[in-house]
């Protein structure tokens, strides 16, 4: 292993307020991925959580909060609940394509109206067709797009209802950003439809872990995350998996949260998430 690999250096954001819990600030610690171990050092990485945004490798460095968990999907030992099977079936019939990391209208049109519905008014909202581009294409790993079609009886491309830019590492799948319909006329759990199909892509490939990037308990956006069994989290030993009592209680309290959330409120993560690598947040990654 070269020395750019062994020896990165490293950087810390200035704090800025935190985009999980109101009250709080957030700073990140971060690296740049770039040369011919770039590949390497984003699984290693990935390893002891960090998280890719476009030619940078971060994760959070808070002062006086561990609220944000690295956590990852066991794909070979994943087990669906009644209601995943249902989503499962009701959107197996899309017609699911690995496509390289270059970013098409059609993509970023879907964007706009999952933004719309999901984060109005939030990070990306300012976001154009070529600050979409860099997201998508500003890699320097191994990533593709992820795309899911409707079905047509002619052979011809079917609309786009789902999309997620992916990073392939060297023990799993991680899921950069995702993005659906969310008003779709028939179709519901979409965005937990691409996570299981994530599940299955990993498990096809003997690849052990489909990365989910951070849990914070607290935050109704990232309460999905935790639906998915069984899971790992990253502690200060390591990566160990929630003990079925711990996660159920969990989960519990995610749908308890969510009952009691203002039903007048734009939906704001229940099958996706805000995530960062988005428009902006390169700015932040300088090196001062």
């Amino acid at each position: 292993m070269t020395a750019p690999v062994r020896f990165p250096r490293f950087f810390v954001t200035s704090p800025a307020p935190c985009p999980y819990l109101p009250g709080r600030s957030e700073r990140k610690v971060f690296t740049e991925l770039k040369g011919p171990n770039a590949d390497e050092l984003n699984d290693a990485l990935g390893r002891i959580g960090f998280r890719r945004s476009q030619t940078v490798a971060y994760r959070p460095s808070c002062v006086e909060c561990t609220a944000c968990i690295s956590v990852r999907v066991v794909a070979n030992a994943f087990q669906a609940s009644s209601t995943q099977k249902r989503i499962w079936k009701r959107n197996r019939d899309l017609v699911v394509s690995v496509c390289k990391p270059w970013s098409t209208p059609e993509q970023f049109e879907l964007l706009q109206r999952y933004l719309a519905v999901r984060h109005p008014g939030g990070g990306m909202a300012a976001m154009d067709e070529m600050d979409f581009a860099d997201m998508v294409e500003h890699t320097p790993v191994k990533s593709y797009v992820i795309e899911y079609r409707e079905p047509t009886t002619d052979g011809s491309q079917g609309r786009l209802v789902g999309a997620c830019l992916t990073d392939e590492q060297g023990d799993g799948l991680s899921m950069i950003y995702s993005f659906y319909d969310p008003q779709h006329e028939t179709r519901s759990g979409l965005g937990t439809f691409i996570i299981l199909d994530h599940i299955q892509r990993a498990g096809q490939v003997g690849l052990p872990y489909v990365y989910l990037g951070y849990w914070v308990e607290g935050s109704e956006r990232m309460q999905y995350k935790v639906r998915f069994r069984p899971m790992e989290k990253l502690g200060r030993d390591g990566w160990e998996r929630f003990e079925p009592a711990e996660q159920a209680s969990a989960i519990e309290r995610a749908v308890t949260a969510r009952q009691g959330a203002n039903a007048d409120l734009p939906r704001s993560g229940i099958e996706g998430s805000l995530k960062d690598g988005v428009h902006g947040a390169q700015e932040r990654y300088a090196h001062t």
